[in-house]
This record gives C-alpha cells, sequence and structure tokens, in this order.
C-alpha cells in the first residue's frame, strides 16, 4: 500500500505536456486549435488571405505585449512595422539580400527604432506617452515620404520573394503560406513566454501599479524599455514578412490609420488576452477583405463592429468569452 502510494505520488509529480512550453491547460486546448486551424486553412482558405491574417495578427500580438501587459498605449506603432516592412524589401529588391536575412534585418531595425524613441518616450506615461509616439510615428511617416530609397508615394514595388535562408523558395504561395506561418508561430511563442517569465509578471505589476513595483526595487523605466523595444522588433519582423509576402512597401504601412488599425485588432479580439489579438486581426482584415467591393462601408462596417465590442464584449472577444466561462465555472 505505501509503494503504491509513493508511485502515486511520484506519477502526480510528472509535469503536464503543456507546461512545459509555459501553457496552461486552457491555453494549451487554445494552442492545439490555432495549430489546427494554420494547418487546415490553407485548404480551405484563400491562402493569401490567411497571410495576411497571420502578419496583422502578429502585429497585433506584439502591440498587445506593450498595451495589454505593461500598460503603455502606442499610437505610433506602424512606424516599426513600417520600417521593417520598408527595409526587407529594400534588401531583397535592390540589394539582392535573402529573404529570410532580409526579415530578421527588418525586425532589427524596427527594434532599434523602438530603442531610440523608447527612450524619449518611456518617461512620460498615460496620455503624454501616448502623444509623443504619435508624433515620432508621424516623424517616420514624413521621412518615408521624403526619403529617396522608398520611392514616396509609389513605394518600392515589384519585391521578389527569393529564398529563406537560400534553403527555401518562396515563389509559389504554399511555400510561402509555410514559411509565414513558421514565423508567425515562432514569435508568438516569443511573446507569450516573455509574458509569462518574472518579466512579465513585472510588466504586469507596473501595469497595475508603477510606484509600488519602484517601491519593491524594479527599474521600471527599464522594464517598459525592454518591452517597448522587443513589441517593435516583433512589429518589425511582421511588417518585414508582410512586405515579402506581397511583394511591395508602400506609405500605408508607415500611416497613422496603420497604427489605429492595431489598436482595433487589439480592442476588438481582447486587450491583456494572449489569443484575443489574433481574434481582432482576423475579423478587421475579415472585414476590409470581403467588404472591399462596398467602398466606404468598410469603415462603417469597422466602426460597427466596434461599437458592438464595446457595448456586449467590453473586454474584448476573447476576454468576454473567458470570463463567462470563469464564471460558468
Amino acid at each position: 500500500m505505501a509503494g503504491g502510494e509513493a508511485g502515486a505520488v511520484t506519477v502526480g509529480r510528472i509535469p503536464a505536456p503543456w507546461s512545459l512550453f509555459g501553457f496552461s491547460r486552457t491555453e494549451a486546448i487554445g494552442f492545439a486549435v490555432l495549430l489546427a486551424a494554420i494547418i487546415v486553412a490553407p485548404g480551405v482558405i484563400y491562402p493569401i488571405f490567411v497571410m495576411k491574417v497571420l502578419c496583422f495578427a502578429l502585429f497585433a500580438c506584439a502591440f498587445n505585449l506593450l498595451v495589454g501587459y505593461a500598460g503603455l498605449l502606442s499610437f505610433g506603432h506602424a512606424a516599426y512595422f513600417g520600417i521593417g516592412s520598408y527595409v526587407a524589401a529594400w534588401l531583397v529588391r535592390y540589394a539582392g539580400f535573402d529573404s529570410g536575412v532580409a526579415i530578421l534585418i527588418g525586425g532589427l531595425a524596427g527594434g532599434l527604432l523602438g530603442l531610440a524613441f523608447g527612450t524619449i518616450s518611456i518617461r512620460r506615461s498615460g496620455l503624454q506617452f501616448a502623444m509623443i509616439t504619435l508624433a515620432l510615428g508621424q516623424l517616420v511617416y514624413f521621412f518615408c515620404v521624403e526619403a529617396p530609397f522608398t520611392h514616396g508615394e509609389n513605394g518600392i514595388q515589384q519585391v521578389p520573394r527569393g529564398r529563406l535562408f537560400g534553403l527555401v523558395d518562396l515563389h509559389t504561395d504554399m511555400a510561402m503560406y509555410w514559411v509565414t506561418a513558421g514565423i508567425f508561430l515562432i514569435f508568438f511563442l516569443v511573446v507569450h513566454r516573455a509574458i509569462h517569465s518574472p518579466f512579465g509578471q513585472v510588466l504586469k505589476a507596473i501595469r497595475e501599479s508603477e510606484p509600488r513595483a519602484t517601491s519593491l526595487g524594479y527599474s521600471t523605466d527599464r522594464y517598459k524599455l525592454l518591452a517597448f523595444v522587443l513589441s517593435c522588433a516583433i512589429s518589425g519582423i511582421a511588417g518585414a514578412t508582410m512586405a515579402i509576402v506581397f511583394g511591395i512597401a508602400t506609405l500605408t504601412d508607415v500611416h497613422f490609420s496603420m497604427s489605429g488599425e492595431v489598436v482595433l485588432m487589439t480592442l476588438v479580439g481582447g486587450m491583456g488576452t494572449i489569443f484575443g489579438p489574433i481574434i481582432g486581426a482576423l475579423v478587421i482584415v475579415g472585414i476590409e477583405t470581403y467588404l472591399a467591393q462596398f467602398g466606404d462601408w468598410v469603415m462603417i462596417s469597422q466602426g460597427i463592429v466596434f461599437v458592438i465590442c464595446v457595448l456586449v464584449f467590453r473586454r474584448g472577444i476573447v476576454g468576454e468569452i473567458a470570463g463567462r466561462l470563469r464564471l460558468a465555472l
């Protein structure tokens, strides 16, 4: 009997497989559903549409890391998405770089720009922080309008997909799809790990009460800057991937409206939830794609969706569903 009890205790200490990756049981189920959807999607939906959703979902996840967990609302995040797009497009189109290398450099460019702008902006909080990021984002937009390498309103066009690290030919849509899905999953897991690490716990403490976090001995500015740079770097990766997928980088990528879209995606899906930005990206990109034939009705539809979410899903679609399931349990 005693041996049986000892054996039971030993078995009980074996960690669940999903816990090895930092997932709770609920998150593991959600990730499994996400993975299954990514595998099945190209067989039932046009791959180009799914790739667009994945790029914007990664952008929204990066933004959510900043606003949902650090409590820093940036109104100029398109700057980092767009600079990653322009850098990757230029490197592939004019410098003959490998597409994989160009995407990584695009992410690095977004991170470096985030380091420069974050050093300036994180010294303020709330509305002041938001307005500073908006001003810096507009500065990047006007730079891209005038800079020779961006080709102004024409943008950088006819960007070849090339090869990924010289190994994978990206000219076919399916090859590009699996690479895009891989990039999304890798950096989604990076965001997830950051959120569930001690670093992420400090970010949540700063979001709840920065003075208290400071009193506990944490250098809050350092943590906020690191979160800002990580968010900007992943945003640059998303923009660079988008440029390779569609073969173009334009002023739309750095325009204020792009910053507004990522805010909308995060709020609609559920700010501060790991899967919310993905659902938000799917909803917003779906509206833009399938209602494009109705012209201005796209903006009206987005407004209606946002109003419905504010009235019915105040915590976003995923946030509200998760909250109600917890109450039901």
